[in-house]
C-alpha cells in the first residue's frame, strides 16, 4: 500500500486538490482528532481567490463539517418559552437564493427520508420553526414551535445541505461557482440503520454530477465502508488518514482492496499500542468495538462471547468486566490518560485472546 507523509494540512490539501484533477472523489478515513475538520477548511481556503475592484473572495468549495452546524443557531425564547425558532445565518453564501429557489420544498423531500417532524422557514426574519404531528386518542394534533433533538437538528441540517447539493447537481446558477464538494463527518447523531441509509442516498445523489468532485471524511467506520463500496466502480482514490504525534506529520495510506480495511486499521493501532507501551484509555473503546463487530459477525448475542477464556478466568467476566468499566469512562481523545500497568496487561491479553481466536493474515499488520 502507497504511503505518503506531508508537514501540515496546507500540504495535505494541495494533494487532495492535485488528485482531483484526475479523480472523481476522494474518501478518507481518520479518527476523531485528526485533523479532518481543520483539513476541510485548508481545503476550501485554497479554493479562494480575490475578485478584483473588490474586497470580496471567490470560492470554489461548497462544505459540510462542524462549522455548517454553526450558521445556525437556536432562539429558544426564553422570556416566554413559547415561540422557539432556529436562526440562519444571513451572511453566508450557503444560503444563496433561500426565498427564489423554494428551499422549503427541496428541504423537505430529503427531511421526510429520516424524520417525523415538519417545519417551515420565514424568510423575513431569516427563521425556522418546527412543528410535529401527535395522535391524541382518536385525532391528530399539530404541536407547533417544538425544540427538536440535538440530533433532529442536526438531520435537518444536513437535508439542508442535501438540497443544496441537489441544486449544484442540478447545474443552479446559484450554485454555479460550487466545484468541489467536501464533506467532514455527516452523520454524528445517526444509528447504523440510517447511517447505511444516508451514506447510499448520498452516493447515489453525487455520481449523478460528473463534473462536482467531491472530497468526503469521516470517523464513522459503518458510514466509510458503504462510501467506499458504492463509490468502488468510480474514478477516485480511497485513503487512511492519520497523524504521527512524534514529528508531527500527516500521513496518508492508499486502502487497496482490503475489505474491511478501517477494522484491519483499527486492529493494528490497538497492536501498535500494545507492543509500544503507550497504551491509553480510549484504547479500551477502540477493542470493545471490534469485539462487538466481531460478535455481530459470528452471530452471538455479546461481546463477551469474543474474548477468550483461560484457566484462570473459565467465565471470561473478569476480562468482560474490565472491557465494561474501562470503555465507558469519560476518557476524551483529546486528552488521553495512560492506563496503569495492571490496566494495560489486561488490554494486552484480551487483544492477545482476539487474535488467537479470529486469525487475520499476518501481513496485514507488516510495516511495509
Amino acid at each position: 500500500m502507497t504511503v505518503q507523509s506531508f508537514t501540515d494540512l496546507t500540504a495535505l490539501a494541495s494533494h487532495i486538490r492535485y488528485v482531483l484533477e484526475n479523480k472523481k472523489y476522494v474518501l478518507l478515513f481518520a479518527y476523531n482528532g485528526t485533523g479532518k475538520t481543520r483539513l476541510s477548511c485548508e481545503f476550501k481556503d485554497l479554493g479562494k481567490q480575490v475578485i478584483p475592484e473588490s474586497e470580496e473572495k471567490r470560492t470554489d468549495t461548497l462544505y459540510y463539517n462542524a462549522f455548517t452546524e454553526d450558521l445556525f443557531t437556536w432562539d429558544n425564547d426564553l422570556e416566554n418559552d413559547i415561540n422557539r425558532v432556529l436562526k440562519l445565518n444571513r451572511g453566508s453564501r450557503f444560503f444563496n437564493g433561500l426565498r427564489e429557489l423554494e428551499m422549503e420544498s427541496r428541504i423537505r423531500q430529503f427531511l421526510r427520508r429520516y424524520a417525523d417532524f415538519d417545519f417551515s422557514i420565514n424568510y423575513d426574519e431569516w427563521t425556522v420553526s418546527f412543528s410535529r404531528d401527535v395522535r391524541n386518542e382518536d385525532k391528530t394534533e399539530k404541536i407547533d414551535h417544538i425544540k427538536v433533538s440535538r440530533g433532529e437538528e442536526n438531520i435537518f441540517i444536513w437535508c439542508f445541505f442535501l438540497a443544496i447539493v441537489q441544486l449544484v447537481v442540478d447545474q443552479e446558477p446559484a450554485y454555479d461557482w460550487v466545484k468541489y464538494i467536501y464533506i467532514d463527518d455527516p452523520i454524528s447523531s445517526l444509528d447504523d440503520n440510517n447511517a447505511i441509509a444516508v451514506a447510499s442516498h448520498l452516493a447515489q445523489l453525487l455520481k449523478s454530477q460528473e463534473d462536482i468532485k467531491v472530497v468526503i471524511s469521516s470517523h464513522h467506520s459503518l458510514f466509510f465502508n458503504v462510501m467506499y463500496n458504492e463509490f468502488k466502480k468510480t474514478k477516485g482514490k480511497d485513503y487512511i488518514l492519520s497523524r504521527n504525534k512524534d514529528t508531527n506529520e500527516y500521513i496518508i495510506q492508499d486502502t487497496g482492496d482490503t475489505p474491511f480495511f478501517n477494522h484491519v486499521a483499527l486492529i493494528k493501532e490497538l497492536k501498535k499500542a500494545a507492543e509500544s507501551g503507550k497504551i491509553y484509555t480510549y484504547h479500551f473503546n477502540i477493542l470493545r468495538n471490534i469485539l462487538e463487530k466481531a460478535a455481530s459477525f459470528h452471530g452471538f448475542k455479546d461481546f463477551t462471547e469474543c474474548i477468550k477464556l483461560n484457566e484462570d478466568d473459565p467465565d471470561g467476566t473478569t476480562y468482560a468486566r474490565y472491557v465494561n468499566i474501562l470503555s465507558h469512562g469519560n476518557y476524551s481523545l483529546f486528552e488521553p490518560i495512560e492506563m496503569v500497568e495492571d490496566n494495560k496487561e489486561v488490554f494486552r491479553e484480551i487483544l492477545k485472546g482476539y487474535l488467537e481466536s479470529y486469525r487475520f493474515n499476518p501481513k496485514l499488520f507488516s510495516e511495509e
